[in-house]
């Protein structure tokens, strides 16, 4: 997919993500590390869960993204961009994270997996994650979220069986740089495969009395969810999470919410939950989090959670707090 790329934005960088791996040079980039373990980088928490799945004990998985940061804004260090030539394999969505795609270009790693060449990004009006064209955006040009998209909705991993799509060539990257362990990663991926499927059964299954129920969120992260299984997704704001939604918007989202008897606003990890706290107490409804699973946090890390048990979290609280028809 030829994606256009966007000038990266500054922002402040957490002392974690200052902090360069631990990694070997790889030569050609054929061979594994000099300890035998294979070295992998995932741009964001999705791509981390799926090389680790599929790497299983064989390789060292690290995510370039800190833990609870918000990847839209991620910055580099100099080591950090130095990190990725020296990575076996590099796991990305092209066009999402800035920074990554301009590391990516300067370095040029051997092995390189764009989930944007294997999984079907879906436009914003597919997914109801058109932007608001009244949305305040703090007079700041500079907000330009997924501007390096062209016009599509990143957020794939929020439907399981896109997802799953980056299995297979996560495994054969692998398998490129540690070929006598080609089996077991191809056997990783199909069962990570069968799990993702599993996984979705259970969402549409649990989903399913819900169909064309409207979905109120902050921003439209959810439209692949929302379109997996017959959700009406109504975003307060647009893809960008940045903006803020004008009164016009907010008169647009009470309508909304009066007219299907909408119970329940959903706000979102990595974001306040201010304003849509502010807007369910105006209109006299509750509020509930939804995980974006753009991140995991280091208490969910310390408990055991994944994707997996995150999005089955997210399923009950869809299930409490959405409108069956």
């Amino acid at each position: 997919m030829n994606l256009h790329r966007t000038a990266a934005r500054a922002v402040a960088v957490t002392t974690a993500a200052l902090l360069p791996l631990t990694l070997c040079a790889c030569g050609s980039g054929q061979d594994a590390a000099d300890d035998g373990r294979v070295q992998v980088l995932t741009s964001f928490y999705p791509l981390q869960f799926v090389a680790e799945q599929v790497a299983g004990d064989l390789a060292d998985v690290e995510n370039l993204t800190p833990q609870a940061a918000d990847p839209h804004d991620l910055e580099l260090s100099p080591a950090r961009t130095r990190d990725i030539s020296t990575a076996d394999v590099v796991v990305t969505l092209h066009g999402f994270q800035p920074a990554v795609d301009e590391a990516i270009e300067a370095r040029n790693p051997a092995h390189v997996v764009d989930a944007a060449d294997v999984v079907t990004l879906l436009s914003a009006e597919v997914t109801g994650g058109e932007e608001d064209e009244h949305a305040d955006d703090h007079g700041d040009e500079e907000h330009e979220d997924h501007e390096g998209l062209g016009g599509l909705d990143p957020h794939f991993w929020l439907d399981p069986t896109q997802l799953a799509k980056v299995a297979a060539p996560v495994a054969d990257a692998l398998s490129a740089v540690d070929p006598e362990h080609a089996a077991t990663y191809a056997a990783n991926a199909s069962a990570l495969v069968d799990r993702l499927d599993a996984l979705d059964a259970e969402l549409a299954a649990g989903l399913a009395p819900f169909a064309g129920a409207e979905l109120v969120t902050n921003h439209t992260a959810f439209g692949y969810l929302a379109h997996r299984y017959g959700l009406s997704q109504v975003g307060v704001t647009g893809l960008d999470h940045d903006t803020e939604a004008s009164p016009a918007r907010l008169r647009e989202i009470g309508d909304i919410v009066r007219t299907h008897h909408v119970t329940t606003l959903f706000t979102e990890s990595l974001i306040s939950p201010k304003m849509m706290d502010t807007l369910a107490s105006d209109l006299g409804v509750a509020t509930a989090q939804l995980d974006t699973l753009e991140g995991l946090t280091a208490d969910k890390a310390a408990n055991g959670e994944d994707y997996v048990s995150i999005m089955r979290e997210n399923l009950s609280t869809l299930t409490e707090g959405l409108n069956a028809k």
